[in-house]
């Protein structure tokens, strides 16, 4: 199924380097998640100066990571959005060289602590029972798999939380709220495995 978000660039180096930033990935997820701001409101979600924030968020749309929302600015405020198309990234585009890697690897440790911070954040909400009860934290070790297997399962897994996006220009459902799906599937290193 076609994703109805556009189709993305491919994300570079870098891109992944000013991904890599605690501060560009939150302000990133604010935008993702709770749409189109300015430099002043970001920076007191995040608790930074605007002139900060207006530095990063600079640093984000110089790399296309975001754009600005002409709707609700003025002359002498900018108003930024997250684009409506995702951006790619495959590793094994960098694989090759070193530096790619460590940069590559910079940006998912980040994405992976921010997810963490996300999960643990909901574990400690005073949502209703009924938002708490439907989301799941699960991990399943029990599987084994060869490398195409692998690839399948996330091939699958991701066209499964596509069909849940909403396409361009769609109104959110009454009583809906913003909603994040992240998994991790990866294989095991040796130091990981049973002995």
């Amino acid at each position: 199924m076609e994703s109805p978000l556009k189709p993305g660039r491919r994300l570079d180096v870098q891109s992944l380097r000013v991904l890599a930033h605690p501060l560009r990935l939150r302000i990133l997820d604010i935008l993702r998640l709770d749409g189109p701001s300015n430099s002043t409101r970001l920076a007191e979600q995040v608790g930074e100066s605007t002139g900060t924030v207006s530095w990063h968020l600079r640093q984000l749309a110089q790399h296309g990571l975001i754009e600005e929302d002409p709707g609700p600015g003025s002359k002498r405020e900018r108003w930024w959005r997250a684009p409506t198309r995702s951006g790619v990234f495959d590793t094994g585009d960098l694989a090759e060289d070193p530096a790619s890697r460590e940069a590559v690897a910079d940006h998912l440790e980040e994405i992976l602590r921010w997810s963490f911070h996300r999960a643990a954040r909901h574990l400690r909400s005073d949502l209703p029972g009924e938002w708490r009860d439907a989301g799941n934290l699960s991990a399943w070790t029990g599987l084994r798999l060869t490398a195409a297997q692998l690839a399948a399962l996330t091939d699958e897994l991701t066209q499964v939380v596509e069909r849940y996006l909403p396409a361009p220009g769609d109104e959110a459902p009454h009583g809906s709220r913003p909603v994040v799906a992240q998994f991790q599937v990866f294989p095991t290193t040796p130091e990981e495995a049973p002995s």
